[in-house]
Protein backbone atom coordinates (compact mmCIF):
# COMPACT_ATOMS: atom_id res chain seq x y z
CA UNK A 1 0.00 0.00 0.00
CA UNK A 2 1.50 3.73 -0.96
CA UNK A 3 2.27 5.78 2.04
CA UNK A 4 0.40 9.10 2.06
CA UNK A 5 3.61 11.05 2.28
CA UNK A 6 5.00 9.34 -1.25
CA UNK A 7 0.51 9.26 -2.75
CA UNK A 8 1.05 13.09 -2.67
CA UNK A 9 4.79 13.54 -3.23
CA UNK A 10 4.45 14.42 -6.69
CA UNK A 11 2.84 17.91 -5.71
CA UNK A 12 4.90 18.75 -3.76
CA UNK A 13 8.16 16.95 -5.47
CA UNK A 14 7.61 16.48 -8.69
CA UNK A 15 9.92 14.78 -11.10
CA UNK A 16 8.62 16.31 -13.92
CA UNK A 17 6.33 18.90 -14.22
CA UNK A 18 4.01 20.15 -17.61
CA UNK A 19 2.14 23.85 -17.36
CA UNK A 20 -1.00 23.51 -19.44
CA UNK A 21 -2.39 26.51 -20.40
CA UNK A 22 1.39 28.52 -20.02
CA UNK A 23 1.34 31.75 -21.66
CA UNK A 24 4.10 34.50 -22.83
CA UNK A 25 2.10 37.58 -22.02
CA UNK A 26 3.27 39.11 -18.84
CA UNK A 27 0.54 38.87 -15.85
CA UNK A 28 -1.55 35.86 -17.11
CA UNK A 29 -1.90 33.53 -14.80
CA UNK A 30 -0.29 30.66 -17.04
CA UNK A 31 3.04 33.35 -17.47
CA UNK A 32 3.19 34.07 -13.83
CA UNK A 33 3.54 30.37 -13.05
CA UNK A 34 6.19 29.52 -15.90
CA UNK A 35 8.14 32.25 -14.78
CA UNK A 36 8.01 31.07 -11.39
CA UNK A 37 9.29 27.39 -12.06
CA UNK A 38 11.84 28.41 -14.87
CA UNK A 39 13.14 31.29 -11.71
CA UNK A 40 13.45 28.28 -9.37
CA UNK A 41 15.00 25.97 -12.29
CA UNK A 42 17.50 28.73 -12.65
CA UNK A 43 18.18 29.15 -8.75
CA UNK A 44 18.78 25.23 -8.58
CA UNK A 45 16.31 24.89 -6.56
CA UNK A 46 13.45 23.39 -8.66
CA UNK A 47 14.77 19.84 -10.11
CA UNK A 48 12.08 18.94 -11.93
CA UNK A 49 12.19 18.55 -15.62
CA UNK A 50 9.74 21.42 -17.05
CA UNK A 51 7.27 21.21 -20.07
CA UNK A 52 5.12 24.60 -21.47
CA UNK A 53 2.14 23.20 -23.44
CA UNK A 54 0.13 25.78 -25.64
CA UNK A 55 -0.47 25.09 -29.07
CA UNK A 56 -0.65 28.80 -29.54
CA UNK A 57 3.29 29.04 -29.17
CA UNK A 58 6.78 27.01 -30.29
CA UNK A 59 8.35 28.79 -27.04
CA UNK A 60 7.83 30.48 -24.09
CA UNK A 61 9.99 32.65 -21.92
CA UNK A 62 12.90 30.74 -23.94
CA UNK A 63 11.66 27.23 -23.48
CA UNK A 64 10.18 24.73 -25.93
CA UNK A 65 6.47 24.77 -25.54
CA UNK A 66 4.59 21.82 -26.45
CA UNK A 67 1.16 21.79 -28.36
CA UNK A 68 -0.87 19.24 -26.09
CA UNK A 69 0.26 16.46 -23.42
CA UNK A 70 0.30 13.82 -26.02
CA UNK A 71 3.52 15.51 -27.64
CA UNK A 72 5.39 15.72 -25.19
CA UNK A 73 8.88 13.57 -25.62
CA UNK A 74 8.81 11.46 -22.48
CA UNK A 75 6.22 11.06 -19.21
CA UNK A 76 5.30 13.69 -16.98
CA UNK A 77 4.36 13.26 -13.59
CA UNK A 78 2.21 16.57 -12.30
CA UNK A 79 -0.09 18.99 -14.25
CA UNK A 80 -0.61 22.60 -13.58
CA UNK A 81 -3.52 23.51 -15.57
CA UNK A 82 -4.41 27.24 -16.20
CA UNK A 83 -7.42 26.84 -18.97
CA UNK A 84 -10.66 27.44 -19.08
CA UNK A 85 -12.72 25.73 -17.18
CA UNK A 86 -14.72 23.14 -19.98
CA UNK A 87 -11.53 21.52 -21.12
CA UNK A 88 -9.95 21.24 -17.58
CA UNK A 89 -11.35 17.30 -17.67
CA UNK A 90 -9.80 16.37 -21.19
CA UNK A 91 -6.26 17.33 -20.13
CA UNK A 92 -6.43 15.30 -17.01
CA UNK A 93 -7.69 12.23 -19.73
CA UNK A 94 -4.72 12.98 -21.40
CA UNK A 95 -2.39 13.13 -18.96
CA UNK A 96 -3.39 9.48 -18.36
CA UNK A 97 -1.64 9.03 -21.42
CA UNK A 98 1.69 10.22 -19.91
CA UNK A 99 1.09 8.79 -16.33
CA UNK A 100 1.09 12.04 -15.00
CA UNK A 101 0.00 11.20 -11.24
CA UNK A 102 -0.96 14.45 -9.93
CA UNK A 103 -2.97 17.47 -10.89
CA UNK A 104 -3.14 20.94 -10.03
CA UNK A 105 -6.27 22.68 -11.38
CA UNK A 106 -5.81 26.35 -11.31
CA UNK A 107 -8.39 27.14 -13.47
CA UNK A 108 -12.28 28.91 -11.90
CA UNK A 109 -15.27 27.98 -13.17
CA UNK A 110 -16.61 25.03 -11.24
CA UNK A 111 -19.21 24.12 -8.48
CA UNK A 112 -17.81 27.46 -7.02
CA UNK A 113 -20.18 29.17 -9.84
CA UNK A 114 -23.04 26.31 -9.60
CA UNK A 115 -21.27 24.66 -12.86
CA UNK A 116 -21.84 21.25 -10.41
CA UNK A 117 -21.83 19.06 -13.57
CA UNK A 118 -18.56 20.14 -14.74
CA UNK A 119 -16.96 19.56 -11.38
CA UNK A 120 -18.36 16.25 -11.24
CA UNK A 121 -16.65 15.34 -14.81
CA UNK A 122 -13.72 16.60 -13.28
CA UNK A 123 -13.66 14.91 -10.21
CA UNK A 124 -14.70 11.16 -12.64
CA UNK A 125 -11.67 12.10 -15.18
CA UNK A 126 -9.39 12.13 -12.16
CA UNK A 127 -10.34 8.74 -10.85
CA UNK A 128 -10.46 6.92 -13.88
CA UNK A 129 -7.30 8.35 -15.03
CA UNK A 130 -5.74 7.06 -11.21
CA UNK A 131 -4.64 11.16 -11.46
CA UNK A 132 -4.99 13.00 -8.29
CA UNK A 133 -6.33 16.61 -8.11
CA UNK A 134 -6.17 19.68 -5.95
CA UNK A 135 -8.66 22.58 -7.16
CA UNK A 136 -10.08 23.24 -9.35
CA UNK A 137 -10.37 27.17 -8.43
CA UNK A 138 -7.22 27.47 -6.14
CA UNK A 139 -3.62 28.64 -5.93
CA UNK A 140 -2.38 25.56 -5.85
CA UNK A 141 0.80 24.61 -3.71
CA UNK A 142 3.55 26.70 -2.78
CA UNK A 143 6.98 24.55 -1.19
CA UNK A 144 10.02 26.43 -0.55
CA UNK A 145 11.98 23.70 -0.25
CA UNK A 146 11.64 21.98 -3.66
CA UNK A 147 10.87 25.17 -5.50
CA UNK A 148 7.65 23.94 -6.21
CA UNK A 149 5.48 27.66 -6.45
CA UNK A 150 2.18 27.36 -9.07
CA UNK A 151 1.37 30.87 -6.66
CA UNK A 152 0.07 33.59 -9.85
CA UNK A 153 0.94 36.52 -7.93
CA UNK A 154 3.95 38.46 -8.75
CA UNK A 155 6.41 39.21 -5.73
CA UNK A 156 6.72 42.19 -7.59
CA UNK A 157 4.46 45.29 -9.02
CA UNK A 158 5.80 48.38 -10.17
CA UNK A 159 3.62 51.38 -8.83
CA UNK A 160 1.98 54.19 -11.01
CA UNK A 161 5.27 56.48 -9.96
CA UNK A 162 7.47 53.76 -11.75
CA UNK A 163 8.59 52.54 -8.18
CA UNK A 164 8.91 48.67 -7.98
CA UNK A 165 7.60 47.24 -4.89
CA UNK A 166 7.22 44.00 -3.16
CA UNK A 167 3.65 42.98 -3.63
CA UNK A 168 3.59 39.24 -2.46
CA UNK A 169 6.74 38.11 -0.77
CA UNK A 170 7.75 34.36 -0.73
CA UNK A 171 8.35 33.26 2.82
CA UNK A 172 11.39 31.57 3.81
CA UNK A 173 12.27 27.65 4.16
CA UNK A 174 10.63 26.83 8.07
CA UNK A 175 7.99 24.42 9.89
CA UNK A 176 4.95 25.20 9.67
CA UNK A 177 2.52 23.84 6.84
CA UNK A 178 -0.36 26.04 5.85
CA UNK A 179 -3.57 24.62 4.52
CA UNK A 180 -5.90 26.72 3.00
CA UNK A 181 -9.61 26.50 1.49
CA UNK A 182 -9.15 29.67 0.40
CA UNK A 183 -6.84 31.01 -2.17
CA UNK A 184 -7.33 34.67 -1.58
CA UNK A 185 -6.52 33.85 2.38
CA UNK A 186 -3.51 31.53 1.68
CA UNK A 187 -1.86 34.31 -0.23
CA UNK A 188 -2.71 36.73 2.29
CA UNK A 189 -0.98 34.78 5.07
CA UNK A 190 2.10 34.09 3.02
CA UNK A 191 2.59 37.64 2.96
CA UNK A 192 1.74 38.30 6.39
CA UNK A 193 4.33 35.28 7.78
CA UNK A 194 7.23 36.89 5.24
CA UNK A 195 6.76 40.19 6.62
CA UNK A 196 6.73 38.66 10.02
CA UNK A 197 10.27 36.26 9.12
CA UNK A 198 7.77 33.36 9.83
CA UNK A 199 9.05 30.26 7.67
CA UNK A 200 6.73 28.13 5.95
CA UNK A 201 7.07 24.50 5.21
CA UNK A 202 5.00 24.46 2.54
CA UNK A 203 1.66 26.01 1.71
CA UNK A 204 -1.70 24.29 -0.04
CA UNK A 205 -4.70 26.19 -1.64
CA UNK A 206 -7.23 23.39 -1.84
CA UNK A 207 -9.97 25.87 -4.05
CA UNK A 208 -13.18 23.14 -4.45
CA UNK A 209 -11.64 20.33 -3.12
CA UNK A 210 -13.27 17.93 -6.11
CA UNK A 211 -10.46 14.95 -4.60
CA UNK A 212 -7.49 15.63 -2.08
CA UNK A 213 -9.04 16.75 1.08
CA UNK A 214 -7.62 17.85 4.42
CA UNK A 215 -7.59 14.92 6.12
CA UNK A 216 -4.88 13.31 2.78
CA UNK A 217 -2.94 16.31 3.60
CA UNK A 218 -2.85 15.92 7.15
CA UNK A 219 -1.72 12.38 6.61
CA UNK A 220 0.55 13.57 4.53
CA UNK A 221 2.45 16.29 7.00
CA UNK A 222 2.24 13.92 10.13
CA UNK A 223 4.77 12.00 8.16
CA UNK A 224 6.87 15.15 6.84
CA UNK A 225 9.84 15.36 8.63
CA UNK A 226 9.99 19.43 8.11
CA UNK A 227 6.82 20.10 9.38
CA UNK A 228 6.45 21.10 12.95
CA UNK A 229 2.62 22.49 13.17
CA UNK A 230 -0.27 22.48 10.25
CA UNK A 231 -2.18 26.03 10.33
CA UNK A 232 -5.82 25.00 8.61
CA UNK A 233 -7.86 27.71 7.62
CA UNK A 234 -11.69 26.23 7.27
CA UNK A 235 -14.84 27.71 5.67
CA UNK A 236 -16.56 24.15 6.05
CA UNK A 237 -16.04 20.28 5.98
CA UNK A 238 -17.12 17.69 3.06
CA UNK A 239 -15.53 14.47 5.06
CA UNK A 240 -16.00 15.18 8.98
CA UNK A 241 -15.36 11.49 10.08
CA UNK A 242 -11.59 11.39 7.79
CA UNK A 243 -11.60 14.67 9.04
CA UNK A 244 -11.42 13.86 13.05
CA UNK A 245 -9.84 10.48 12.49
CA UNK A 246 -6.78 12.44 10.38
CA UNK A 247 -6.39 15.09 13.18
CA UNK A 248 -6.58 12.56 15.84
CA UNK A 249 -3.60 10.88 14.81
CA UNK A 250 -1.87 14.10 13.67
CA UNK A 251 -2.27 15.30 17.25
CA UNK A 252 -0.42 12.64 18.72
CA UNK A 253 2.71 14.03 17.33
CA UNK A 254 2.43 17.46 16.21
CA UNK A 255 -0.41 20.30 16.36
CA UNK A 256 -2.91 21.52 14.66
CA UNK A 257 -4.53 25.28 14.95
CA UNK A 258 -7.18 25.78 12.95
CA UNK A 259 -8.99 29.09 11.83
CA UNK A 260 -12.75 28.22 10.95
CA UNK A 261 -14.86 31.06 9.42
CA UNK A 262 -18.55 31.15 8.27
CA UNK A 263 -19.55 31.41 12.42
CA UNK A 264 -22.29 33.84 11.95
CA UNK A 265 -25.41 33.17 9.19
CA UNK A 266 -23.99 35.75 6.94
CA UNK A 267 -20.11 34.54 7.02
CA UNK A 268 -21.79 30.82 6.52
CA UNK A 269 -23.58 31.51 3.50
CA UNK A 270 -20.81 33.65 1.77
CA UNK A 271 -18.49 30.39 2.76
CA UNK A 272 -21.13 28.41 0.57
CA UNK A 273 -20.28 31.09 -2.36
CA UNK A 274 -16.72 31.05 -1.83
CA UNK A 275 -15.35 27.74 -2.41
CA UNK A 276 -18.98 26.02 -2.21
CA UNK A 277 -17.99 24.85 1.03
CA UNK A 278 -20.82 23.51 3.38
CA UNK A 279 -20.15 26.12 6.63
CA UNK A 280 -22.13 24.01 9.74
CA UNK A 281 -23.18 24.84 12.77
CA UNK A 282 -20.15 26.27 14.69
CA UNK A 283 -20.71 24.17 17.77
CA UNK A 284 -20.51 21.27 16.23
CA UNK A 285 -17.29 22.28 14.79
CA UNK A 286 -15.83 23.21 18.23
CA UNK A 287 -16.81 20.23 19.54
CA UNK A 288 -14.51 18.32 16.57
CA UNK A 289 -11.60 20.51 17.02
CA UNK A 290 -11.98 19.66 20.97
CA UNK A 291 -12.22 15.71 20.53
CA UNK A 292 -9.42 15.86 18.00
CA UNK A 293 -6.97 18.12 19.89
CA UNK A 294 -6.83 21.01 17.24
CA UNK A 295 -6.53 24.26 19.10
CA UNK A 296 -8.67 26.97 17.54
CA UNK A 297 -7.47 30.52 17.29
CA UNK A 298 -10.79 32.97 17.51
CA UNK A 299 -8.88 35.71 15.05
CA UNK A 300 -6.20 35.82 12.20
CA UNK A 301 -3.43 37.66 14.63
CA UNK A 302 -4.69 34.31 16.88
CA UNK A 303 -3.87 32.32 14.54
CA UNK A 304 -0.37 33.35 13.70
CA UNK A 305 0.81 33.76 17.53
CA UNK A 306 -0.45 30.25 18.08
CA UNK A 307 1.73 28.16 15.31
CA UNK A 308 4.28 30.18 16.17
CA UNK A 309 4.48 29.56 19.91
CA UNK A 310 3.22 26.00 18.73
CA UNK A 311 6.39 25.30 16.76
CA UNK A 312 9.06 26.52 19.07
CA UNK A 313 7.81 25.46 22.48
CA UNK A 314 7.54 22.49 24.06
CA UNK A 315 3.26 22.26 25.15
CA UNK A 316 3.06 23.47 28.79
CA UNK A 317 2.14 20.17 31.32
CA UNK A 318 -0.84 22.08 33.02
CA UNK A 319 -2.64 25.95 32.89
CA UNK A 320 -0.76 27.14 36.06
CA UNK A 321 1.10 30.14 34.38
CA UNK A 322 3.70 33.16 35.77
CA UNK A 323 4.62 36.26 34.58
CA UNK A 324 7.53 38.36 35.21
CA UNK A 325 8.14 42.09 34.20
CA UNK A 326 9.34 44.73 34.83
CA UNK A 327 6.14 47.27 34.15
CA UNK A 328 2.95 46.24 36.62
CA UNK A 329 0.44 47.93 33.86
CA UNK A 330 0.96 45.25 31.23
CA UNK A 331 2.00 42.10 33.56
CA UNK A 332 -1.70 42.99 35.48
CA UNK A 333 -3.26 42.82 31.67
CA UNK A 334 -1.01 39.41 30.64
CA UNK A 335 -2.74 38.31 33.97
CA UNK A 336 -5.48 39.54 33.17
CA UNK A 337 -6.16 37.71 29.75
CA UNK A 338 -4.70 34.41 30.92
CA UNK A 339 -7.30 34.28 33.25
CA UNK A 340 -10.11 35.09 30.88
CA UNK A 341 -8.38 32.19 28.84
CA UNK A 342 -8.91 29.80 31.57
CA UNK A 343 -5.54 29.67 32.73
CA UNK A 344 -4.30 29.76 36.36
CA UNK A 345 -2.12 32.67 37.52
CA UNK A 346 -1.56 31.57 41.31
CA UNK A 347 0.07 32.68 44.32
CA UNK A 348 3.71 31.14 44.55
CA UNK A 349 4.05 28.61 46.92
CA UNK A 350 5.95 28.99 50.20
CA UNK A 351 8.96 27.57 48.49
CA UNK A 352 9.58 29.86 45.66
CA UNK A 353 8.41 33.11 47.79
CA UNK A 354 11.31 31.79 50.25
CA UNK A 355 13.65 31.81 47.52
CA UNK A 356 13.06 35.17 46.33
CA UNK A 357 13.63 36.46 49.66
CA UNK A 358 16.65 34.74 50.26
CA UNK A 359 17.58 36.58 47.01
CA UNK A 360 16.20 39.65 48.12
CA UNK A 361 17.81 39.55 51.05
CA UNK A 362 21.14 38.75 49.67
CA UNK A 363 21.07 42.09 47.27
CA UNK A 364 20.28 39.94 44.29
CA UNK A 365 16.67 41.38 43.78
CA UNK A 366 15.30 44.72 44.89
CA UNK A 367 13.48 45.02 48.43
CA UNK A 368 10.24 46.92 46.47
CA UNK A 369 10.31 44.15 43.92
CA UNK A 370 6.21 42.38 44.67
CA UNK A 371 6.22 38.82 45.41
CA UNK A 372 2.88 38.33 43.54
CA UNK A 373 2.14 36.88 40.58
CA UNK A 374 2.86 38.23 38.25
CA UNK A 375 6.47 39.74 39.78
CA UNK A 376 7.12 43.06 39.11
CA UNK A 377 10.91 43.44 39.08
CA UNK A 378 10.02 46.98 38.78
CA UNK A 379 12.20 49.68 36.23
CA UNK A 380 14.95 48.99 38.19
CA UNK A 381 14.82 45.47 37.12
CA UNK A 382 18.24 44.72 35.46
CA UNK A 383 18.91 41.70 32.71
CA UNK A 384 20.46 39.59 35.75
CA UNK A 385 17.49 39.54 37.67
CA UNK A 386 14.89 38.67 35.19
CA UNK A 387 17.10 35.77 34.44
CA UNK A 388 17.49 34.72 38.27
CA UNK A 389 13.79 35.16 38.79
CA UNK A 390 13.22 33.00 35.26
CA UNK A 391 15.34 29.99 36.85
CA UNK A 392 13.25 29.71 39.92
CA UNK A 393 9.68 30.13 38.17
CA UNK A 394 10.47 27.66 35.88
CA UNK A 395 12.30 24.68 38.44
CA UNK A 396 8.67 25.97 40.45
CA UNK A 397 6.50 22.55 40.46
CA UNK A 398 3.92 25.16 40.90
CA UNK A 399 4.63 26.94 36.92
CA UNK A 400 3.60 24.97 33.98
CA UNK A 401 4.63 28.08 31.76
CA UNK A 402 6.31 31.74 32.05
CA UNK A 403 5.45 34.59 30.40
CA UNK A 404 8.29 37.01 30.32
CA UNK A 405 7.98 41.01 29.96
CA UNK A 406 11.13 42.49 29.91
CA UNK A 407 10.52 45.97 28.46
CA UNK A 408 13.23 47.45 26.70
CA UNK A 409 12.53 51.14 27.93
CA UNK A 410 13.88 50.85 31.21
CA UNK A 411 17.57 52.28 31.62
CA UNK A 412 18.96 49.33 33.22
CA UNK A 413 17.66 46.61 30.39
CA UNK A 414 19.62 46.16 27.49
CA UNK A 415 20.37 44.16 24.20
CA UNK A 416 22.11 41.57 26.74
CA UNK A 417 18.03 40.70 28.36
CA UNK A 418 17.74 38.64 25.60
CA UNK A 419 20.53 36.15 25.69
CA UNK A 420 20.35 36.31 29.39
CA UNK A 421 16.12 34.70 29.84
CA UNK A 422 17.41 32.22 26.60
CA UNK A 423 20.38 30.94 28.02
CA UNK A 424 18.51 30.37 31.32
CA UNK A 425 15.36 28.33 29.61
CA UNK A 426 17.82 26.19 28.09
CA UNK A 427 17.92 22.53 28.50
CA UNK A 428 13.81 23.24 30.06
CA UNK A 429 10.99 21.26 28.88
CA UNK A 430 8.00 24.18 30.47
CA UNK A 431 7.42 26.68 27.84
CA UNK A 432 8.27 30.60 28.22
CA UNK A 433 7.01 33.13 26.24
CA UNK A 434 8.28 36.92 25.91
CA UNK A 435 6.30 40.13 25.62
CA UNK A 436 7.93 43.24 24.55
CA UNK A 437 5.57 46.19 23.91
CA UNK A 438 6.86 49.34 21.16
CA UNK A 439 7.23 49.81 17.84
CA UNK A 440 10.56 51.14 17.61
CA UNK A 441 13.59 49.93 16.55
CA UNK A 442 14.78 48.53 19.46
CA UNK A 443 11.26 46.89 20.12
CA UNK A 444 11.91 45.27 16.97
CA UNK A 445 15.75 43.68 17.53
CA UNK A 446 14.34 42.39 21.12
CA UNK A 447 11.19 40.47 19.27
CA UNK A 448 13.37 39.59 16.53
CA UNK A 449 16.43 38.51 19.09
CA UNK A 450 13.90 36.63 21.05
CA UNK A 451 13.09 34.99 18.15
CA UNK A 452 15.92 33.27 17.02
CA UNK A 453 16.68 31.90 20.68
CA UNK A 454 13.09 30.03 19.43
CA UNK A 455 11.53 32.13 21.93
CA UNK A 456 8.49 33.70 20.46
CA UNK A 457 7.85 37.60 20.99
CA UNK A 458 4.87 39.17 20.69
CA UNK A 459 3.71 43.09 20.69
CA UNK A 460 1.17 43.21 23.44
CA UNK A 461 0.36 41.35 26.76
CA UNK A 462 -2.64 39.65 25.69
CA UNK A 463 -1.07 37.84 23.06
CA UNK A 464 1.56 36.61 24.53
CA UNK A 465 -0.98 34.97 26.70
CA UNK A 466 -3.36 33.77 24.23
CA UNK A 467 -0.30 31.89 22.69
CA UNK A 468 0.65 30.42 25.80
CA UNK A 469 -3.45 29.58 26.07
CA UNK A 470 -3.08 27.21 22.95
CA UNK A 471 0.39 25.49 24.77
CA UNK A 472 -1.20 24.79 27.91
CA UNK A 473 -4.57 23.46 25.14
CA UNK A 474 -2.48 21.61 22.85
CA UNK A 475 -0.74 20.36 26.31
CA UNK A 476 -3.75 18.90 28.11
CA UNK A 477 -4.58 17.18 25.04
CA UNK A 478 -1.66 15.47 25.08
CA UNK A 479 -2.11 14.36 29.10
CA UNK A 480 -5.50 13.57 28.03
CA UNK A 481 -4.52 10.26 25.58
CA UNK A 482 -1.78 9.48 26.87
CA UNK A 483 -3.49 8.92 29.96
CA UNK A 484 -5.05 5.50 28.94
CA UNK A 485 -2.07 4.19 27.77
CA UNK A 486 -0.22 4.85 31.31
CA UNK A 487 -2.81 3.08 32.91
CA UNK A 488 -3.07 0.12 30.95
Amino acid sequence: MVSPKEELRAFFDPRSVAVVGASPIAHKVGNIIVHNLIENKERGLLKAELFPVNPRYPTILGQKCYPSLRDLPQDVETLVVVIPAEGVPQVIEEGASKNAKAAIVISSGFREVGNTELDERLTKAGKESGIRIIGPNCLGIYDPYSGMDTLFLPEVKMLSSGREVVATPRPLPGYISLISQSGGFGVAALDYMAGSMMGVRAFVSLGNRCDVDEHELLAFFRQDEKTRVVLLYLEGLKGGREFLNAARQFTRSKPIVALKSGRTEAGARAAASHTAALAGVDKIYDAAFTQSGVVRAQTLEEFFDMGRALQFQKPAPGNRMSIVTNAGGPGIIAADTCIESGLRVDRLSEATLGKLNAMKARGELLQIMTGANPIDLSGQGTSEMFAKVLRILIEAQEVDGVIVMPFHQAPPILDDAVESIAETHKGHLKPILACDVGGTEMAEEFRARFEKYGIPAYETPERAARAMYALAKYGRYLQSVARPTVEQ
